[in-house]
């Protein structure tokens, strides 16, 4: 739900909050040109989806934790006197069946209303937050979000710099459903390749509406990846001490970049994957499952690159909000 927050300030301040299965993380923004200045930021892994899949309802423990992460976004939104602001939840509060308590005790407790959206909502903002990094010269584009919960999939026609969404489809399998699923047999060889099957015949029905496949040979169709999995194995690539957005954002990857890192994370034991700077504690049982959805759709639809973007929903709640209200006619103008 968007509210506004009155502000003694004349220039407006915007806030654009994602909470998805896994993470919570927001962004607070200035208008600037065409795009906007990031003025300050929030992330943190809550997972608030942990246990769903199963059991159908957001726990004690994860709601504990989530009410928390957002009380610290509504004190910076607060400290940095954000005038507009929207609040969006996905996955996680799209299946449980206690969605509704989980809200009515946000916005009791952090006085913040959050807006549960659509599965092709929330396909759609992360295409927007994003687009700016597609080659405008490529006719077709394929546009994927693995999240903790689903994972969506967005086939674009790029038209005279427009993008026309001509299909989309959510998922609900994502890095945190899937490990969850699997568990220790995600990290065996026959246990990971079962799992990468299964996800190539989920996402054969996408191929069959849409015929992705032929468009393939003549080098009409870019790939573009907007999630932790795709933006953590970029940084793997690029053997960064310390992830850096800035060089990840908009990298290129080749598939074969892809089947290394992902057979140097397979190595790897958990432990190892907690001590990596890049991965962290919170991401090393997920690692895995994120590389098992992305290689189900580099088989199915073998590109040879793979465009990283380190945006998506945030990015594009916040452009929606300050062209809307570019759109409104100034104070009293008739």
């Amino acid at each position: 739900m968007s509210f506004v927050v009155q502000s003694s300030s004349a220039e407006p301040v915007y806030a654009a909050l994602d909470l998805g299965t896994n993470n919570c993380r927001m962004l607070v923004a200035r208008p600037q040109g065409r795009g906007f200045r990031v003025i300050d930021a929030f992330s943190r892994i809550t997972r608030l989806g942990e246990g769903v899949a199963t059991s159908g309802w957001l726990s004690q423990a994860a709601m504990d934790r989530t009410v928390l992460a957002l009380k610290a976004c509504a004190e910076k939104m607060a400290k940095n006197r954000v005038t507009r602001a929207r609040l969006v939840a996905t996955e996680a509060c799209r299946r449980a069946a206690n969605h509704a308590e989980f809200a009515a005790r946000v916005s009791h407790e952090a006085g913040l209303d959050l807006d549960i959206i659509s599965a092709h909502e929330e396909a759609g903002l992360a295409l927007a937050g994003c687009a700016s990094l597609m080659e405008p010269e490529v006719p077709w584009a394929l546009v994927f979000d693995i999240g903790g919960g689903s994972t969506e999939l967005v086939w674009v026609r790029n038209a005279d710099g427009r993008h026309e969404v001509q299909g989309v489809q959510s998922l609900p399998v994502g890095v945190v459903t899937l490990a969850e699923e699997m568990g220790e047999r995600l990290n065996t060889p026959d246990g990971y390749e079962e799992a990468v099957a299964e996800l190539g015949l989920r996402l054969s029905s996408f191929e069959a509406r849409h015929a992705i496949s032929e468009r393939l040979e003549d080098g009409s169709v870019q790939m573009l990846g907007t999630s932790g999995t795709v933006t953590t194995l970029a940084a793997l690539h690029l053997d960064l001490d310390r992830y850096e957005r800035n060089l990840v954002d908009g990298v290129d990857l080749q598939f074969e970049h892809i089947a290394d890192v992902t057979a140097r994370l397979a190595a790897m034991s958990a432990a190892e994957r907690s001590r990596h700077p890049c991965i962290g504690p919170e991401r090393a049982d997920l690692v895995l499952a994120g590389c098992a959805i992305l290689e189900a759709m580099c088989r199915l639809w073998p590109l040879s690159s793979l465009r990283v973007a380190d945006r998506g929903v945030r990015e594009g709640l916040l452009l929606a909000m300050m062209a809307e209200d570019a759109r409104r006619p100034a104070m009293g103008e008739v």
